[in-house]
């Protein structure tokens, strides 16, 4: 893998040199009570297993499938609760954006602003969330091959924040199915910047249930051992303790309890193809 930038998220460091770093939550903020369980358990793991991890979990999810799927609890409660869950574990933050208007509250708040896969060629909102001074994830668009991810990195860049990571969340690959190329995460590292896996959505079946977006969890972690193996900076991955429960995106998620397994074959994997000096 090429070398790629290294810099700090909060307590975290990303890229360069840096051990394999795990983002993971639950899609969307459910209640205050159920995403603050998800938190402290992923932080007890993380302790346990000295794993760097970055919380995440989405105010709104503003692309659902259906009128009357579940979105979050909205910008201002949802960032409430986030703001909570920072003080209570010491966890870094991330969370999606989805309009101008959202970055200057969310960055007050989080750690890393994400941009949604669906909106990351929407200029203004890159120059904006490269503007806030927070880390910024960009997610490739299914839509775009991962050179055409240079022009997209250039636009946040061009506000002089550099502290950008690239997520590969697989390809559209016919009707309602992804792919998921793993020169691509090789392509990607060639940006110059930390390239992230994204594990769960790349099993995730778009619109394949109708009203809803359909999955195959069982290929969450075969893929991510791959990606781990190629050498990536982190991987991102949503979880739930009840997967069937979930209000957003269950079908793809992985069960909470399978976490501390998987990270911990992850990053035997990782230091293997990418060793880290001690910081």
């Amino acid at each position: 893998m090429a070398s790629v930038r290294e810099f700090e998220i909060g307590p975290v460091r990303v890229g360069g040199q840096s051990p394999l770093v795990i983002i993971a939550g639950p899609c969307v903020i459910e209640s205050e009570q159920h995403a603050s369980f998800v938190a402290r358990r992923l932080r007890d793991l993380s302790h346990e297993l000295k794993l760097p991890l970055i919380f995440k979990a989405s105010y709104d999810k503003a692309n659902r499938s259906s009128l009357s799927s579940y979105r979050g609890p909205g910008l201002q409660e949802g960032l409430r609760i986030l703001a909570a869950i920072k003080q209570a574990t010491g966890l870094p933050l991330l969370t999606d954006v989805h309009d101008v208007s959202q970055v200057e509250p969310a960055a007050e708040v989080c750690d890393v602003l994400q941009v949604p896969a669906f909106l990351c060629r929407q200029t203004d909102l890159l120059l904006a969330v490269g503007r806030s001074g927070r880390a910024v994830n960009v997610k490739k668009g299914q839509f775009l091959s991962p050179w055409e991810m240079m022009n997209v990195v250039e636009k946040v860049a061009s506000t002089g924040n550099e502290r950008i990571l690239v997520t590969e969340r697989g390809t559209m690959f016919g009707y309602q199915n992804l792919i998921v190329d793993m020169r691509s995460l090789a392509i990607l590292t060639k940006l110059g910047y930390p390239v992230i896996f994204d594990a769960t959505h790349s099993v995730q079946l778009p619109g394949g249930e109708r009203h809803r977006s359909g999955g195959q969890p069982e290929f969450i972690e075969p893929l991510a051992r791959a990606a781990a193996a190629v050498g990536v900076d982190g991987v991102f991955v949503e979880v739930h303790e009840n997967p069937a429960a979930a209000l957003s995106d269950g079908t793809n998620a992985l069960p909470l309890d399978q976490f501390s397994a998987l990270a911990a074959k992850l990053m035997r994997l990782s230091a293997l193809v990418r060793p880290w000096s001690e910081k």
